[in-house]
């Protein structure tokens, strides 16, 4: 369920509030984060470390919030709550079989209407945040001890504004599996509270080499967002200077990379340069669209011709695409 990341946001905008002051309106239909790995259940939640508590460390456990008195935070969405209504057409199996798998500490019953819930997150988080962020605060109240349930429920609380929430989830969902592939959507909601210095703690409380390359690519885009809240422009574009900004070949993760260099690029003045970057971006989507959904692996090249030359896609050896 970790596909629903960070949604209707141009790259480098506030969560919640648009970019701060001297921000630009949306350029363009926004991109899904794509090819996020799953969480597994490796490690058992209840190993809990402080380090484990981005932010928190050091404070004694009376300081410290009351999620951490409720390790799986299910008090947090056991109030009052009618469930949403499943239509008859959604099924269990419609799930993801990865997240399905994840459910099979629960009994079949509970883990059908688990996944059908999970089912309809992922039908509605686009067009009725609120309504999937119901959907999930069900799930949350039938299997508040599965890694993807937390994960979800963070998605959708921060989908809806809820950042706090969000926050919250997210370190219950990071205690449970293990995984820091949370991070860059941690760092964000730090951002929607009003917190970049923070944000920004979090981001570096983890070595880079350790995240998966497309982990790497959003948190260096959530950090340059937190430069922007700072009004640190020149180091919003430092921090989106990774390796991964290569103008001739694009993975599956580039075109958000390459719009949120541009827009840093347009804060900076340097319009011409910033219109180039949207060109790849655009060219970079278009290929990588016409070859179906990509995974982080897909990759395409891009070279620069003459605006008069014939412009044609074809495969290459290797699964490549080629934008000439």
């Amino acid at each position: 369920m970790s596909d629903f990341g960070d949604r209707g946001r141009r790259p480098g905008e506030r969560p919640g509030g648009g970019k701060p002051e001297g921000g630009r309106p949306p350029r363009g239909g926004d991109r899904p984060q794509r090819g996020r790995p799953e969480a597994d259940l490796s490690k058992d939640p209840r190993e809990r470390r402080a380090g484990d508590r981005p932010g928190y460390q050091g404070r004694s456990p009376r300081d410290e919030p009351s999620e951490d008195r409720d390790p799986y935070g299910i008090r947090s969405v056991r109030n009052r709550h009618d469930d949403p209504e499943i239509p008859d057409t959604v099924q269990a199996k419609d799930l993801d079989r990865v997240a399905r798998a994840q459910l099979k500490t629960l009994s079949k019953e509970n883990a059908d209407g688990v996944a059908q819930h999970l089912v309809m997150v992922g039908q509605l988080i686009e067009t009725n945040p609120q309504l999937a962020h119901a959907h999930a605060v069900s799930a949350a109240r039938r299997a508040g001890r599965i890694a993807v349930v937390r994960e979800t429920l963070a998605i959708t609380a921060y989908s809806i504004g809820d950042f706090g929430l969000a926050l919250r989830e997210l370190r219950t969902y990071r205690r449970i599996s293990g995984r820091d592939d949370q991070l860059p959507l941690m760092v964000d909601s730090e951002r929607g509270l009003g917190r970049p210095d923070r944000a920004l703690e979090l981001a570096r409380s983890v070595p880079r080499s350790s995240l998966s390359v497309d982990v790497q690519v959003q948190l260096a885009i959530a950090m340059s967002g937190a430069r922007l809240d700072l009004g640190q422009t020149d180091a919003a574009l430092t921090e989106l200077q990774i390796p991964q900004l290569n103008p001739d070949k694009a993975f599956s993760w580039s075109p958000a990379l390459f719009d949120a260099y541009a827009s840093v690029l347009e804060d900076l003045g340097r319009d011409d340069e910033a219109e180039e970057w949207w060109q790849r971006s655009d060219r970079a989507s278009e290929v990588l669209d016409s070859g179906g959904e990509s995974g982080e692996d897909d990759l395409v090249e891009i070279v620069e011709e003459d605006a008069d030359d014939d412009v044609e896609e074809e495969p290459a050896d290797g699964g490549e695409s080629r934008s000439e």
